[in-house]
C-alpha cells in the first residue's frame, strides 16, 4: 500500500513563504500525476496544483496561480509545493493525491485514489 507523507506546513504571515512536501513511498512513475488539495473550515476541497509524471506539466487553480509552484524530484520521491505572497485565505490543511488514472490536470478528489494525511498552514494577517 502506497504512502504519501506531507510536511512543511506550519505558521507563517500574511506575504510570507513555505514550501510544502510530500514524500511518496513508491516511484512516483507508478503514477499518472501527483496533486496537491488543500480543505480549509467551512470551505469545500479545492485542489491548488498539479503535476503530470510524463512530463512535468503543471497546473494550477486561478487561486493560486503565480503565487504557487509545483515542483517533483524523481530521485526521491517526492513532489514539492512552493507557496510564496501567502494570504489569510491560503490557510488550510494541505493534502497530497496520487493519481492512477490518465486524466491529466484532473482536480477532482474522486480522481485521486492515494492521500496523505495532510499538513496544516495558517497564514496570520
Amino acid at each position: 500500500q502506497v504512502q504519501l507523507v506531507e510536511s512543511g506546513g506550519g505558521l507563517v504571515q500574511s506575504g510570507g513563504s513555505l514550501r510544502l512536501s510530500c514524500s511518496v513511498s513508491e516511484s512516483l512513475y507508478d503514477y499518472y500525476g501527483i496533486a496537491w488539495f488543500r480543505k480549509a473550515p467551512g470551505k469545500e476541497r479545492e485542489g491548488v496544483a498539479c503535476i503530470e509524471m510524463s512530463d512535468a506539466s503543471e497546473y494550477y487553480s486561478n487561486s493560486v496561480k503565480g503565487r504557487f509552484t509545483i515542483s517533483r524530484d524523481s530521485a526521491k520521491n517526492t513532489v514539492y509545493l512552493q507557496m510564496y505572497s501567502l494570504k489569510p485565505e491560503d490557510s488550510a490543511v494541505y493534502y497530497c493525491a496520487a493519481r492512477s488514472i490518465p486524466a491529466e490536470g484532473s482536480f477532482s478528489g474522486s480522481d485521486y485514489y492515494y492521500w496523505g494525511q495532510g499538513t496544516q498552514v495558517t497564514v496570520s494577517s
